[in-house]
């Protein structure tokens, strides 16, 4: 029998429990039709020997923002500034840059990756920041992507210092004792800012994505969940999925993708009174377009909605104040909306037929959360997809026994434990440690556990977050929730099976079985041995037997 492709190494890991190993896997199109003695008397178009190398399942990043990292590699990386000093500066040069490049007078100044972690705790001044840009408008995004920094005259184009302004629901302009804006924007009134911005155009966000996905590559990520398109802050453009569908047209997407709506991206919509339920209306896509529409490079997958803030920002909503936060006083962050309304928009969300992925960091939103999953569960039964807590960031033990039995998916990012986990152990104090981004007890309690890096929160080397997941290791050399930690095999299934389960993917994806996607990543030696996961190489990345990265070429 002729073959498209015959791959083989020292070592095939497949995570299928019926055939474990092998050394030779067998593809026809862009699927896997045998392995080892399957093959014995097939022959193959092309042949792949990777030698010494060993295959796993392709990587996928169940929850980043893919256009939003990829728009930032043009800004100024803040994430490399150490010292307000240093970061002034950088604002400096760019102001320079874009005067000598005879850029208008109102040109953005942007910037993305500001940790106030890596500035001794502090805040840029507003007032230096106006004498650094002048008239032109100034976007500097938070690591956390849940706060900005900004500027007088920009803060001046949205109407933020006229008398009567109110902040939007859901967010924030942070003002002094005095009621001067400090610069920071929290949460959702991010989206004033960002409306001089929007929309980004189709080519734009292609081009996005081909410089973001290219990376995704070359870190063995062959499949992603891009965390919420089309509207609210998170939205580049109303029509947003255009931009991936040119992409993939164009040979600019380099990782297959699974897109979240927005909530607020949703319209109303009335059918047959037989329709959504029963209850014949429901929120969805314009002419019913459900999840899971699409093909096997771009398609759509759970509804994405924000209960609560960030940690980092001291706006997740949680039951017991922060141990240090940005705010005086007893601080517990803030839900971004009401739960009533919270409430009406899922359940109509969920009702037209659409899994829910509901971001929920602190405690107190993860019990709403869970509330509202609950219920729909209960009431509507299943959307043909597990249900989503996105972060479950800081979760009791009650919460974790609850959604075990809920049966949900959780997304926390072990991705966060070195670059934030000191950070994050100091916001909620010594109690409550055990609580940051739980693994083990969130298996242990039967919920699936989806591998993600909420980039550009966080870099998504896949190998980096293994190795957290093995050693739940801090930046400091402290040890975040080592309860929590697991072993070098559980730890690859989460960004492999748990992810694909997480995506409704799991036909298709996750391990290297006979009729899956022949997606699959070589490594330079097997990740359940090494002595250091994050020391290991990603040889090439292929994607339907593809190669989407190649360190041999």
């Amino acid at each position: 029998m002729q073959l498209d492709l015959i791959v083989s190494a020292k070592k095939i890991i497949t995570l299928d429990d019926t055939r474990p190993e092998a050394t030779r896997m067998g593809v026809i199109g862009e699927r896997i039709v045998g392995f080892d003695e399957e093959l014995d008397d097939c022959t193959a178009a092309r042949e792949e020997d990777f030698g010494d190398a060993v295959l796993v399942p392709g990587f996928i990043d169940a929850h980043c923002h893919t256009t939003w990292w990829g728009l930032g590699l043009t800004a100024i990386q803040l994430d490399q500034a150490r010292g307000l000093d240093d970061l002034y500066e950088r604002i400096r040069a760019e102001v320079a840059r874009l005067d000598a490049a005879g850029a208008a007078p109102d040109a953005w100044v942007h910037g993305t990756g500001f940790n106030q972690k890596h500035h001794g705790g502090e805040f840029p001044d507003i007032k230096v920041l106006d004498e650094l840009t002048g008239d032109r408008p100034l976007y500097l995004r938070h690591t956390s992507g849940h706060a900005a920094i900004t500027n007088t005259a920009t803060l001046r184009l949205v109407g933020a210092l006229e008398d009567g302004f109110e902040n939007p629901t859901g967010g924030t302009i942070v003002r002094d004792d005095t009621g001067a804006p400090t610069g920071l924007v929290e949460e959702a009134a991010q989206s004033l800012i960002q409306s001089l911005l929007l929309p980004y155009s189709t080519e734009e966000i292609a081009a996005a994505l081909d410089a973001a996905t290219e990376r995704y590559a070359a870190e063995g990520i062959t499949s992603f969940c891009e965390a919420g398109i089309g509207g609210g802050w998170i939205g580049h453009s109303p029509i947003e999925a255009s931009g991936y569908a040119l992409a993939r047209r164009t040979g600019r997407l380099h990782a297959r993708a699974t897109l979240m709506p927005a909530i607020d991206s949703l319209s109303e919509l009335s059918a047959n009174s037989a329709d959504f339920r029963g209850e014949g209306e429901g929120l969805g896509v314009s002419l019913g377009v459900p999840t899971g529409f699409g093909d096997d490079w771009v398609h759509f997958g759970h509804i994405k909605a924000f209960m609560d803030g960030s940690l980092l920002g001291g706006t997740a909503a949680v039951t017991e104040s922060f141990c240090l936060h940005n705010h005086g006083g007893d601080n517990k962050g803030y839900l971004l909306n009401s739960p009533e309304k919270f409430r009406a928009d899922v359940r109509a969300a969920y009702r037209a037929g659409w899994p829910i992925a509901l971001h929920a960091i602190g405690d107190a939103a993860i019990d709403l959360a869970l509330d509202l999953i609950e219920e729909c569960q209960t009431e509507y039964g299943d959307n043909g997809a597990k249900n989503r807590v996105e972060h479950f960031g800081v979760s009791r033990p009650d919460q974790v026994e609850r959604a075990g039995r809920l049966g949900i998916v959780a997304t926390p990012q072990a991705s966060f434990t070195i670059p934030l986990g000191d950070q994050e152990m100091k916001m909620v104090g010594p109690d409550r440690e055990g609580w940051l981004y739980r693994t083990k007890s969130l298996l242990d309690a039967g919920v699936v556990v989806a591998g993600s890096s909420d980039l550009p929160v966080a870099i998504n080397n896949v190998r980096v977050a293994l190795q957290s997941l093995v050693d739940r290791t801090t930046e400091a050399g402290q040890l975040m929730g080592p309860d929590e930690a697991v072993d070098a095999e559980t730890a690859l299934r989460t960004y492999t099976v748990g992810s694909a389960i997480g995506t409704g993917q799991l036909a298709n994806k996750g391990t290297l079985t006979r009729g899956k996607l022949a997606d699959f990543v070589a490594l330079s030696d097997s990740p359940l041995t090494a002595s250091r996961i994050d020391e290991l190489d990603v040889i090439a990345t292929f994607i339907g037997g593809t190669a989407s990265y190649d360190s041999r070429d």
